[in-house]
C-alpha cells in the first residue's frame, strides 16, 4: 500500500512566478496539500485528495491544470485546434456552474490564456456543437455528458490532448450506477489519451483505498493513486434543537419546531435548511412563509423546480440577498454561495458522512467552525441525531462501500462504444476490466453482455429492433443502423427518476393544452398528479395551485387562494439509515449514561419503556407481542433501516400465515417493524405453536424470498429500470417520449417472456442483484439475522409499550405529510400514549 504523501516538505517554488504573486496579493500562501497535489502530478502520478470543508480542495485540484496551461506553447496560425486539456466532472450541474464562476476569477486576475466552459443538460445544443469543433481548455461537465462525448465518432480528436481529469466530490459519484458509468467512461478515455492523470477530491471517505483504486486503471489489479490527506480543520459546532414543545412520537414534518426554526433564521445572516425529500422541502417552505411576519426573503431549491427558477435562487444566494434557503441534496455538495453562517438539518440525516457534507456548507472555510442545528422530527430521530452529532465529533465516516459494476450499465456502455465506431471484442474487454468496478468481470459474462446488445438475448433474437450492434466480416462489432446511435444519445444515463410532468401555469377557464398556457413552474411526479381531480389544490414552487387537467406531458394549473392544499409526494427520496448510525442508536438504548445527553421527555420515554417492558442490548433483537382492540401485534426492533424492515415484514407475514397466525398486515420504519394478526401470537409462542428462533431464521432468505419475489411487483419494477438503462426499452424516440405507462407495459411484457423462456438472461441477473442490494437490502437483513441468532428477547405484554407507540402511529398514516397528518397523529397519539405511559 502506498503511504499518504506528507505535504510538509514540498517546496513552494513549484508554483510559477505569476501564481506566487497572485497568492501574495491576497495575503495568502499556498497550503501544503495544494503543493503536494501539484508535486504528485509533476511526477506523472494520479492522486486522491481528502481534505475537510473549506480547505481549498477545488483550487488544489485545478492548480496542476492551470500551471500547465500557463506555460503551454500557444498554437501557431493554421494549426489544428487542440482538444480539451482538462476535464472537470461534477455530480451536480449546479456545482459545475459554481466552479465556473469561482475558477474564472483567478484566471482573469492572472491573465492566463485559458478558456473555461460548462457542458451540462442545460447547455444549449448549439453551444455543445460549437464546443466539439472548438473545444475549451477546461470543460466542466457531468458523467452523462462524458458518456455522450466518448460515444461520438470524433471523440479521439476531442480528447487527444487531455492531460487531467478532475473528479469533484468523488465519494458521491462512485457508489451508484452513475459511478459505474463514469468508471467505464474513464477507461475509454485512457484508450483515447493514455497519459492523462486522474485527480479525485473528497471530504468524506470511509475507505480511501477503494477510491484510490477507482482512480487508476486496474492493470495490474490493485494499483492505487497517490493519497494526499489534510488533518485538522476547525471542529463544527453542532447542537440539537431544544424546545419546550413536545417532540412528536412519529411523523416526519417537524411542524412542532417551525417557530423555533424561524427564530434561528432571524438571528443569522443566511441559513441553509436541509431536508431529505422534495415534499418535505415544499412543506417546510410553506410553513415558514406562514409565520414570516418579518417578510424575510426565503427561497426554495430542489431538483424538480424549473431550471430558470433554480438559477434565480442561486444568483440571489451569490448576492447574499436571501436570509434562508430550503433545499434537498441539490445543494449538498461543494457549493460556496453567499455568506451562509448556519445550517439547519430538519429531520435525521440518516448518515454521519451526509451530515458532515451538509453542515460544511456553513462558514465554508477550513479555519472557521461550521455551525449547525439538528431538528429531529420524532423521538427515535432524537437518538439518531444524537448519534450523528457524536459521530461527527469523532470524525466517523459511513459512506457506503463500493460494489461491482452493474451489467445493465455495461450494456449501455457497449451500445455507446459501437456508436463511436467499430471495436474488437477482446480489446474492448481489456479496456472494460481496467475500470475498478469491472475488474472482476469474467470474459464469458462480458461476451453475454455483447450478445445481449447484439440481439436482446436468446428469447428476443428474432426481433430486429433489439439488434443494435452487428458483427462485421473482420470480426469487429459496429452499430447496426444510424438510428440506434441517435437512440443512444437520447437515452444515455443511469438516473431513473419517477416520471415527471411539467407544471404549466395557465389562466382560469383556459382548456388544458390551450396555446394560452403560461410559464412552466417545474415538474411533479405523474403518479401524484393522476390522483387529483380538477379543482383539487396542491402546494408547489412556493404557491397554492389549482389542478385543471393533464395533456400529454404537461399538467395545467391556475393560481388558487386559501391555505388548505395537498403537498406533492416524490417517490424514492428517503435515504436509508446508515449501518453505523443504526448501531449507535442500538448502543444508546442499552447505555443509561448516554441518556443524559437526551431531552428529558425522551429519556423519560426510555425509562418507562424499561419499566413496562425491556430495552434490548446492542446485539439483541427485542420482540414484543400484545393485544390492542381486536387485533394482536408483534413488534420487532432491528434498527436496520426501512428497506431491510420492509423485506423482513414481507417474509415474516408469509411465515406467520403458514404458522396459522392469520396476519393482516405490517408497517415498517427505519427503527421498527409491526405486524398485526387475527390470532393471538403471544399465546402461540407460549404454547409452542410459534417459535421465534424459527420465525427469524436466516433460511427465510432462501425459498421464502424467491417465492415472494415471484409473486411481487418489485422485480418487475426493478427490471423496468434495468431495461431502460440497458437500452432494451427506450424512453425517448426522435420527436417523442414514451409515457410511464408505455414504458411499464413494454418492460412488463419483456419481463414475462424472459422469466418464462430465458430465466438466466443477463438482464434478469442484473435485476436480481439490484433488488438484493437496493430495494430489498438483503445483505443487511442477512447480517442482522445472523447477529441476533440466539439473542432474541421476547416480551409478552398486556398492552402497547412506550417503544411501540411510534410504529403503531405509522399504521394507516398518509404518505403525504402536512397539517392534517399532524392533527391525525395528535389525535391517535393521545390514546396510545395514555395506554403506554400510564398505569
Amino acid at each position: 500500500m502506498t503511504k499518504p504523501i506528507a505535504p510538509t516538505d514540498i517546496p513552494e517554488n513549484l508554483l510559477p512566478e505569476q501564481f506566487g504573486r497572485w497568492f501574495a496579493a491576497r495575503g495568502w500562501k499556498p497550503r501544503p496539500h495544494q503543493l503536494a497535489l501539484l508535486d504528485a502530478t509533476r511526477q506523472g502520478k494520479s492522486a486522491l485528495l481528502i481534505a475537510p470543508t473549506g480547505a481549498g480542495k477545488t483550487l488544489a485540484g485545478f492548480l496542476p491544470a492551470l500551471t500547465d496551461l500557463a506555460t503551454r506553447t500557444p498554437t501557431k496560425p493554421g494549426e489544428a485546434a487542440r482538444g480539451i486539456h482538462t476535464l472537470y466532472i461534477s455530480p451536480l450541474k449546479a456545482l459545475a456552474v459554481d466552479i465556473h464562476r469561482n475558477l474564472t476569477k483567478p484566471v482573469e486576475e492572472m491573465g492566463l490564456p485559458v478558456t473555461i466552459e460548462t457542458r451540462t443538460g442545460d447547455t444549449p445544443s448549439s453551444k455543445r456543437q460549437r464546443q466539439k469543433i472548438k473545444p475549451p481548455d477546461i470543460l466542466l461537465t457531468t458523467p452523462e455528458q462524458l458518456a455522450l462525448l466518448i460515444a461520438s465518432p470524433d471523440a479521439d480528436r476531442f480528447f487527444k490532448d487531455l492531460r487531467f481529469v478532475l473528479l469533484d466530490e468523488l465519494h458521491s459519484l462512485v457508489t451508484s450506477k452513475r459511478g459505474h458509468m463514469l468508471a467505464l467512461g474513464l477507461a475509454r478515455l485512457r484508450s483515447l489519451a493514455p497519459d492523462f492523470q486522474s485527480l479525485g477530491l473528497s471530504a468524506t471517505v470511509a475507505e480511501p483505498d477503494e477510491l484510490r483504486r477507482w482512480l487508476v486503471p486496474q492493470n495490474p489489479p490493485g494499483a492505487m493513486a497517490e493519497l494526499v490527506t489534510v488533518a485538522g480543520g476547525a471542529k463544527p459546532h453542532i447542537t440539537i434543537l431544544e424546545t419546550e414543545e413536545r417532540v412528536p412520537w412519529a411523523g416526519h414534518s417537524a411542524r412542532y419546531a417551525i417557530p423555533a426554526i424561524y427564530e434561528e433564521i432571524r438571528k443569522h445572516k443566511t441559513t441553509l435548511l436541509f431536508v431529505n425529500t422534495r415534499s418535505q422541502a415544499e412543506y417546510l417552505f410553506r410553513e415558514l412563509w406562514h409565520i414570516n411576519e418579518d417578510t424575510l426573503p426565503i427561497a426554495l431549491h430542489h431538483g424538480s423546480l424549473d431550471v430558470a427558477q433554480r438559477r434565480r435562487v442561486e444568483k440571489a444566494m451569490e448576492d447574499n440577498a436571501l436570509r434562508a434557503i430550503v433545499a434537498t441534496s441539490t445543494l449538498d455538495l461543494g457549493i460556496d454561495w453567499g455568506d451562509v453562517d448556519l445550517v439547519i438539518h430538519v429531520g435525521a440525516p440518516k448518515g454521519a458522512s451526509r451530515l458532515a457534507q451538509r453542515i460544511g456548507r456553513s462558514n465554508h472555510r477550513m479555519d472557521e467552525p461550521s455551525r449547525a442545528i439538528l431538528v429531529p422530527a420524532n423521538r427515535f430521530e432524537v437518538m439518531e441525531c444524537r448519534a450523528a452529532l457524536e459521530a461527527n465529533y469523532l470524525g466517523a465516516q459511513d459512506t457506503p462501500p463500493l460494489v461491482d459494476g452493474s451489467l445493465d450499465v455495461l450494456a449501455q456502455h457497449v451500445w455507446g462504444r459501437a456508436a463511436a465506431g467499430p471495436f474488437h471484442e477482446d480489446e474492448f474487454y481489456r479496456e472494460v476490466i481496467s475500470a475498478a468496478p469491472y475488474a472482476q468481470l469474467d470474459a464469458d459474462t462480458f461476451s453475454r453482455v455483447i450478445e445481449f446488445v447484439a440481439n436482446g438475448g436468446y428469447a428476443l433474437q428474432t426481433y430486429e429492433r433489439y439488434a443494435r450492434i452487428r458483427k462485421m466480416k473482420d470480426g469487429r462489432w459496429r452499430i447496426s443502423h444510424p438510428r440506434f446511435a441517435q437512440q443512444y444519445r437520447l437515452n444515455v444515463g443511469t438516473i431513473i427518476e419517477a416520471p415527471m410532468l411539467n407544471v404549466r401555469l395557465t389562466r382560469r377557464g383556459a382548456k388544458a393544452g390551450s396555446p394560452r398556457g403560461g410559464m412552466v413552474l417545474g415538474k411533479v411526479e405523474e403518479y401524484f398528479l393522476e390522483t387529483l381531480a380538477p379543482g383539487d389544490t396542491f402546494m408547489f414552487s412556493g404557491r397554492v395551485l389549482r389542478f385543471e387537467g393533464i395533456r400529454e406531458n404537461e399538467c395545467y394549473v391556475t393560481n388558487a387562494s386559501g391555505q388548505d392544499a395537498m403537498v406533492p409526494s416524490y417517490a424514492g427520496g428517503k435515504f436509508p439509515l446508515s449501518t453505523y448510525l443504526a448501531s449507535q442508536v442500538r448502543a444508546m438504548l442499552a447505555d443509561h449514561d448516554r441518556w443524559n445527553a437526551l431531552p428529558e421527555q425522551v429519556a423519560e420515554w426510555l425509562r418507562i419503556q424499561e419499566l413496562r417492558s425491556v430495552l434490548p442490548k446492542k446485539s439483541d433483537l427485542l420482540i414484543e407481542t400484545f393485544p390492542r382492540g381486536r387485533k394482536h401485534y408483534l413488534v420487532a426492533y432491528p434498527f436496520e433501516g426501512r428497506l431491510a424492515h420492509q423485506t423482513l415484514g414481507m417474509l415474516l407475514t408469509r411465515r406467520l400465515e403458514r404458522a396459522g397466525a392469520r396476519p393482516l398486515g405490517f408497517v415498517a420504519s427505519d427503527y421498527a417493524l409491526a405486524i398485526w394478526s387475527i390470532n393471538d401470537m403471544s399465546a402461540m409462542i407460549s404454547n409452542g405453536l410459534l417459535s421465534l428462533d424459527a420465525l427469524f431464521d436466516e433460511d427465510m432468505l432462501g425459498d421464502d424470498l424467491e417465492a415472494w419475489l415471484a409473486d411481487s411487483w418489485l422485480l418487475k419494477r426493478t427490471f423496468r429500470n434495468c431495461a431502460v438503462i440497458s437500452g432494451l426499452v427506450e424512453k425517448r424516440h426522435p420527436g417523442k417520449e414514451k409515457s410511464r405507462r408505455q414504458v411499464t407495459v413494454s418492460a412488463d411484457l419483456i419481463y414475462d417472456v424472459l422469466r418464462a423462456h430465458e430465466p438466466d438472461h443477463i438482464l434478469l441477473q442484473a435485476t436480481w442483484r439490484d433488488a438484493a442490494t437496493g430495494l430489498l437490502d438483503i445483505a443487511r437483513l442477512g447480517e442482522m439475522l445472523s447477529r441476533t441468532r440466539g439473542r432474541i428477547m421476547h416480551k409478552s405484554l398486556s398492552r402497547v409499550s412506550p417503544l411501540a407507540v411510534p410504529i403503531l402511529l405509522d399504521i394507516g398514516k398518509e404518505a403525504v405529510p402536512g397539517e392534517s397528518d399532524d392533527a391525525l397523529l395528535r389525535e391517535a397519539a393521545d390514546d396510545l400514549i395514555e395506554e403506554a405511559m400510564h398505569e
